[in-house]
């Protein structure tokens, strides 16, 4: 196995200049890919430098995302976040719309809104909506394809967010709006968005408490009572999958693993690990690479 010293990072958007990519592709486009060995930039496990959404219009497509698999069918999609590594394992009878788009190049209000839905799973659209998409998408890639247009990037990076906005929408009906979240769900919201800012620097639930301004009972109280899990169980369980992540993409040691993670005390890192996922972690380590 080569040396890997941290999670390989698909650069796709920065080859391409623009920082955007909107095409589609069927499963023959896939099999010449990969003939071409490119389908090894995405069936290595790998995060990129943008944000990712799949359009399934036809067929299946296999992925793994954050060691859970998911077999993405016909009038799906799915939203993978940049700090979310993945891999594709495969593609049946498959056409797929794909598109991504940089952080400087996404509306800013959207790039809230998938901070705070992610991480997704594939959701099966209506196909009313799927009819939608799939036309917003042909828009696209015809924009795409005016390269001379004189605001050919406002174009497309317009149409892109558009598709974009229609995704996030889509998540959000499955979703409770805001203005009915109780006071225990607003707290719980709020509190997972500064774990995932703040996992490697603030491991106990007194910091998270006082930056939200509440006491550390109170800040239990709302996230217990909203998933059924208390402070301490969401910081571990957000370690551990970072944990996770660089013991199977890196070749770290562990105790380089655990310094990075925020942890000086080597012993005490393993325990946890071991103590989280019933195994030690070089154990996670050698049963995933078998």
């Amino acid at each position: 196995m080569p040396t890997k010293s941290s999670i390989p990072v698909n650069p796709m958007i920065a080859e391409l200049g623009k920082g955007i990519f909107v095409g589609r592709m069927t499963s023959e486009d896939f099999h010449l890919y990969e003939q071409a060995d490119g389908f090894d930039t995405i069936k290595q496990s790998h995060r990129d430098e943008y944000h990712l959404f799949l359009l399934q219009e036809k067929g299946t497509t296999t992925i793994e995302i954050d060691f859970h698999k998911y077999t993405i069918k016909s009038l799906s999609v799915i939203f993978i976040h940049q700090n979310q590594v993945h891999r594709t394992l495969s593609f049946k009878n498959a056409t797929v719309s794909i598109w991504a788009i940089s952080n400087e190049n996404l509306n800013p209000e959207y790039l809230k809104l998938l901070e705070d839905i992610s991480p997704t799973k594939p959701l099966t659209l209506k196909k009313e909506m799927f009819s939608v998409i799939c036309e917003a998408v042909s828009l696209c890639i015809k924009l795409s394809e005016q390269k001379d247009e004189k605001l050919y990037h406002s174009l497309l990076s317009g149409s892109c967010n558009t598709l974009i906005g229609l995704v996030i929408s889509q998540y959000l009906v499955q979703s409770k709006p805001f203005d009915k979240l109780s006071r225990f769900e607003i707290v719980t919201k709020a509190f997972k968005e500064l774990l995932e800012r703040n996992f490697i620097s603030a491991k106990s639930p007194t910091e998270y408490a006082q930056q939200l301004h509440i006491s550390s009972p109170y800040l239990n109280e709302c996230v217990k009572n909203t998933t059924g899990h208390s402070v301490s169980h969401h910081i571990q369980q957000r370690v551990i999958l970072e944990a996770k992540r660089l013991l199977y993409h890196s070749d770290k040691s562990v105790k380089e693993i655990a310094t990075e993670l925020g942890y000086d005390d080597y012993p005490y890192f393993s325990r946890l690990f071991s103590k989280v996922t019933g195994m030690t972690a070089l154990a996670f380590r050698n049963k995933n690479l078998e």
